[in-house]
């Protein structure tokens, strides 16, 4: 699987250098689902617009049900030699002695990108390709398919071989027999419960066994489905998309483990040699469907710079992108690449002004508009600029519908200024349901359900993002938000519990005059239902008088002798963070905040009679 290294080297940047003082054409080839981009001869450009056009045929014909057209668009590089590639593809791979690769697939969360040489060689030069490419298929299926059916299926399209009349599925791989001839199989029961945090997953020995395994049972499964017009596979990926737990899935689709585990360590060491599928392919080269534009040179450079800033190639990008701009200043293209490379390097205001650039150059620009808008409302002082962020959001989605962050930033956005909260939920369950792998938009999701008051709502979507959890670091964010929305839901329980026993009290009051208070501690004032007026306001200051009625909070904030009164109906939808230290311990809003100096934001209410909502504190030392 490919993976990005950010390794900068100066022999590379003066190598693109010296290339671009020599012209060479570049050819832009577009289909109505992919764009190649080559620098070799049209009848190529159109020849691999064709290869890729056959290629989302025979994919949608193996997966009938996937959505084979991701949001974001595919863009092919097919370079017509080794000196065109090795200035492109990634720098782990061009010191002396590494791996020679084909091709390589580029996922980002807003591009993707492939990479060809067309003069490959090897038994199949394509395989990362066809690798990713099914694991793109496959992904809204990743909440709930086993990691081993869906490792073991990308392993098994991988060989894929596209020919004019016919494409061959399956064809074995050399390099997983002899593995798996050589060492013990895992137990079946051990191979279904795998998941993204297991050794076997992750260590290099344990790794290859399990990549290996999974491909063979892949195989054999799909061999016999096919000779037996048989859909055992089928079958269980239902079983498991209805939560049935991968190993009972198993047991009831496939039978009897033990025996099913005899048969598979028959089948790789069978003799007799292993079988693969030839299907038709109908897909003709059709010259109306394909577009040739010549680029130019600013057009092709600007093009290569974005492949070599996704790429982590960042000084050979911004040396391409300086070029492009000198010839062509209201280059689109230049701009938002270089918001891009600013906002990887975390420069958020410098990212802005790019992005902000080219919404301006072209109103078009999808991406211009999410980042545009997602910088701004991640890394504002004030919040005058709310309008623009809010249209340039709504924009981006009407542009792209299929592209999912401008859905889940719009949520985060409504919700952060608790206006049309059912809309919010709209917008980040179409965030999630466009890309399920992403954990971060399931997290949000939560958020979204405890501004909505709905706290079991928001605990039962992080344990489904518990599920699809890839990284440690991914599953410690699970793990936090869970535990914060269990609180939160607790939280509830007691205000609900403490409303039932005023409203007891009273109704007893009502009945007997004579009857006291059977509790004398002082409670916050409730207060209406809030209804935010304006932009988010930010003031620094010390905070005081901090009283709670859990899991109610109010506060004041001195700042320069003004004091803003503020209140938020559970601390548990404060967002808490701290400027310069690290606390020594977990934060007790309600014992911990006394004159203690931080920045805060706030919204001011729609009803003058109403305390400000508390939004975020930001402790300073």
């Amino acid at each position: 699987m490919f993976r990005r290294i950010l390794v900068l080297s100066l022999y590379f940047t003066a190598s693109l250098a010296s290339a671009r003082d020599k012209t060479e054409t570049w050819i832009q080839v577009s289909s109505p689902h992919f764009v190649v981009v080559t620098n070799s001869s049209e009848k190529q450009g159109r020849r691999v617009a064709d290869q890729f056009k056959r290629m989302r045929s025979v994919f949608h014909a193996a997966f009938p049900k996937a959505q084979i057209d991701p949001g974001a668009p595919i863009v092919v590089l097919a370079a017509k030699d080794e000196k065109t590639f090795r200035d492109l593809e990634p720098e782990a791979y061009l010191a002396k002695g590494s791996l020679k690769l084909g091709g390589l697939f580029l996922r980002a969360q807003d591009k993707n990108y492939v990479l060809l040489r067309l003069d490959a060689e090897g038994e199949h030069p394509y395989a990362i390709v066809y690798h990713e490419y099914t694991h793109l298929l496959l992904s809204k299926s990743e909440d709930f398919m086993p990691l081993w059916m869906n490792e073991g299926l990308a392993e098994f399209y991988q060989n894929t071989e596209i020919h004019e009349k016919d494409a061959s599925l399956g064809q074995p791989s050399r390099e997983n027999i002899l593995w798996l001839r050589q060492n013990r199989l895992l137990p079946l029961d051990v191979l279904f419960s795998v998941n993204r945090t297991s050794p076997y997953y992750h260590e290099e020995n344990k790794g290859s066994i399990f990549y290996a395994q999974s491909w063979a049972l892949t195989h054999y499964l799909e061999m016999t489905d096919f000779a037996n017009k048989s859909h055992r596979m089928s079958d269980y990926l239902a079983l498991v998309s209805q939560q049935v737990d991968p190993v009972t899935a198993g047991t009831r689709t496939f039978g009897d483990p033990k025996k099913l585990q005899q048969e598979l360590e028959s089948y790789i060491r069978q003799t007799s040699g292993f079988r693969y599928i030839k299907m038709e392919t109908t897909t003709e080269v059709d010259d109306s469907a394909f577009k040739m534009q010549l680029l130019t040179g600013a057009q092709s450079d600007a093009l290569r710079a974005d492949f070599l800033a996704y790429n982590r190639r960042t000084a050979d990008a911004e040396a391409l992108l300086d070029h492009v701009l000198q010839g062509d200043p209201n280059n689109v293209s230049a701009h938002e690449t270089k918001g891009f490379l600013e906002f990887q390097q975390r420069h958020f205001e410098e990212a802005k002004t790019w992005y902000a650039k080219a919404v301006q150059l072209d109103l078009q620009s999808y991406l211009a508009h999410y980042y545009f808008a997602a910088i701004s409302m991640s890394h504002f002082e004030d919040a005058s600029d709310q309008d623009q962020i809010e249209n340039s959001l709504r924009q981006a989605i009407k542009l792209n519908p299929l592209f999912a962050p401008p859905f889940d930033r719009l949520a985060v956005f409504l919700a952060m200024r608790h206006e049309n909260l059912d809309e919010a939920r709209m917008m980040g369950l179409t965030a999630i349901s466009l890309e399920p792998a992403n954990v971060g938009y399931r997290v949000n999701m939560a958020n979204v359900y405890m501004t909505m008051e709905k706290g079991e709502s928001a605990v039962q979507v992080l344990r489904n993002a518990a599920k699809v959890a890839k990284t440690p670091e991914e599953s410690r964010m699970v793990n936090a938000a869970l535990m914060h929305a269990q609180e939160y839901v607790e939280a509830q329980a007691r205000f609900a519990e403490h409303d039932r026993g005023i409203a007891d009290e009273e109704k007893a009051d009502d009945g007997d005059a004579t009857v006291s208070m059977t509790s004398t501690a002082p409670r916050l004032t409730r207060q209406p239902e809030f209804v935010a007026r304006g932009p988010h306001r930010f003031v620094e200051g010390v905070l005081k008088n901090v009283h709670c009625d859990n899991p109610a909070l109010d506060l004041t904030v001195n700042s320069n002798g003004k004091l803003i009164a503020l209140h938020v109906d559970s601390y548990l939808k404060i967002s808490f963070s701290s400027l310069g230290f690290q606390p020594n311990k977990e934060l007790n809003p309600c014992s911990d905040l006394e004159n203690r100096p931080a920045k805060v934001e706030y919204v001011d209410s729609a009803n003058p009679s109403v305390t400000a909502q508390l939004i975020s504190v930001e402790l300073h030392k």
